[in-house]
């Protein structure tokens, strides 16, 4: 479809009128004030920022369409007009959401692609960008400095700096771990970081096992939150880390963690260093 086709919709046509809508940043944002309360024109114009003649202009165009009527010098929504802009709100939202989870789709784990789109909306996603590719470690590290519980399949995440120097002192600070992990990646923590893994694993708070069959993603049981971390498969490298309260993820998050639970094993002695 070329630009002409998207900018000339019949304007008698329900995407006419979304095109309207959209093709003005002005638009959208007047309809919905005046859902709120009724405005006068100089306060719609202050809130857009547009000139009096854009948005009388405006207006006219509204009540054109019934979206709004004169009510002495100020302007209302009518009910088809509160319809609309609730239907554009909703429509917003949405797209905002698609546009946050958009460039991590492929990362997720199925079940929660599987969520309502309602779900979607309350996931906090970080992903790292070229600039700073540590956002999605720095988003974890500052979860992970307000828990008093951590239960986390594929921790990755977790054992990088500067995770690693908070997750150290909450250990120390008496907090519950268990980590879940592939054994080479238990064997890289333990022979990078001899003396500080062996003091952890002496805490009866610090408890890590190993599983040799894990999912592709790192799923973390906090206090409040559920954290999921995508990885890219060759590197390992953090690409981005979703986080969420919403009761359902985290259902999904302790039945998977409970799965592989009982089949995770000890970390043998001869892997911990000297």
């Amino acid at each position: 479809m070329g630009t002409d086709d998207i900018e000339h919709y019949p304007d008698d046509s329900p995407t006419g009128d979304i095109a309207y809508l959209a093709r003005s940043r002005h638009r959208i944002p007047t309809l919905v004030a005046l859902t709120e309360r009724p405005r006068s024109r100089p306060e719609l114009c202050e809130l857009t920022g547009v000139s009096p003649s854009t948005m009388r202009r405006t207006l006219d165009e509204f009540e054109d369409r019934i979206w709004i009527r004169k009510d002495g010098y100020q302007y209302l929504a009518t009910r088809l007009g509160e319809a609309i802009a609730a239907g554009v709100e909703e429509l917003l939202e949405r797209v905002e959401t698609e546009r946050k989870l958009r460039d991590v789709w492929h990362w997720l784990p199925d079940e929660v692609g599987a969520f309502p789109i309602e779900t979607w909306a309350d996931l906090t996603v970080t992903v790292a960008e070229p600039d700073v590719p540590y956002r999605p470690v720095n988003r974890f590290e500052s979860l992970l400095r307000e828990t008093t519980t951590l239960r986390f399949l594929r921790p990755e995440v977790a054992l990088m700096e500067p995770c690693l120097d908070a997750l150290y002192r909450v250990v120390d600070d008496g907090v519950d771990v268990t980590l879940i992990d592939r054994p080479n990646c238990h064997t890289y923590f333990f022979s990078t970081y001899p003396e500080r893994s062996s003091e952890m694993l002496q805490r009866e708070n610090f408890t890590v096992l190993e599983h040799e069959d894990l999912p592709p993603h790192g799923i973390g049981l906090l206090d409040e939150r559920v954290t999921i971390s995508c990885y890219e498969q060759d590197s390992g490298t953090v690409q981005a880390l979703i986080d969420t309260d919403v009761p359902a993820v985290r259902e999904w998050a302790q039945s998977v963690y409970d799965r592989y639970t009982p089949e995770a094993r000890p970390v043998e002695p001869g892997q911990i260093p000297e």
